[in-house]
């Protein structure tokens, strides 16, 4: 079997060459153009997901050698949950090579986040099964990156950093406001407001209304912790 010229373009995005090109058509399509004689994404994604935990585990493991397993845990959460795989599916234009339904792709499934993510992790599957786990650890310390690096700031969630913020100051917890809401039921972005009884707010836009939440919470953060 050869990849088709997109497909061919994506494998360079990814930075894996197929010996098994059959592999990334499955890791790419999902249930909703499955057929007896082309299996869903679905069973990749179970193997695909268990392979990157391993492989970012490990990485965070060698990366602090003096941080405890407490420390740890928040950090690989952040790296190997479905909007960052999400993420880093979009990076690599993911989306324009999915196999879809009619329905699926006329309801944006090319951009939605579960989707994504999941099909994200069928191609590390696809990539573990084809050449093994180097060339899965290759792929995946490459396209996450930095992300590795930022884990530990990342996974300082916002919402909880405002609140005790809030709290050693004697103030109540803050409010989210709901600004805004723009665009169709599969994909909206919200405009939301992080308040504080004092009347300082931040303002931030996202996909869901909780990471617009956790952005302008971060905003405000920054603005406070910049006060002297």
């Amino acid at each position: 079997m050869k990849l088709s010229a997109e497909l061919a373009a994506f494998s360079r995005r990814l930075g894996h060459g197929f010996a098994r090109p059959d592999l990334l058509l499955r890791a790419v399509t999902h249930p909703s153009k499955a057929g007896p004689q082309r299996p869903s994404n679905q069973r990749l994604e179970f193997l695909g997901d268990r392979v990157l935990n391993l492989i970012l585990a490990e990485a965070l493991f060698k990366a602090d050698t003096l941080a405890d397993e407490g420390q740890l845990a928040p950090r690989y959460n952040v790296l190997v949950r479905k909007e960052t795989c999400a993420d880093v599916a979009r990076q690599i234009d993911l989306g324009s090579v999915l196999r879809l339904g009619r329905g699926e792709s006329a309801t944006g499934g090319r951009r939605k986040e579960t989707l994504l993510g999941d099909a994200m992790e069928a191609v590390i599957a696809a990539v573990y099964l084809d050449a093994g786990l180097e060339a899965a650890r290759t792929v995946v310390l490459r396209l996450w990156g930095d992300r590795i690096d930022r884990a530990e700031e990342t996974a300082r969630d916002p919402k909880t950093a405002l609140q005790e913020w809030a709290q050693a100051r004697g103030m109540p917890p803050p409010d989210y406001v709901v600004l805004r809401r723009e665009g169709p039921d599969h994909a909206p972005v919200f405009e939301i407001a992080a308040q504080l009884s004092s009347g300082q707010e931040a303002r931030a836009e996202a996909r869901s209304k909780r990471l617009a939440e956790q952005a302008a919470a971060r905003a405000l953060l920054a603005e406070l912790e910049g006060q002297p």
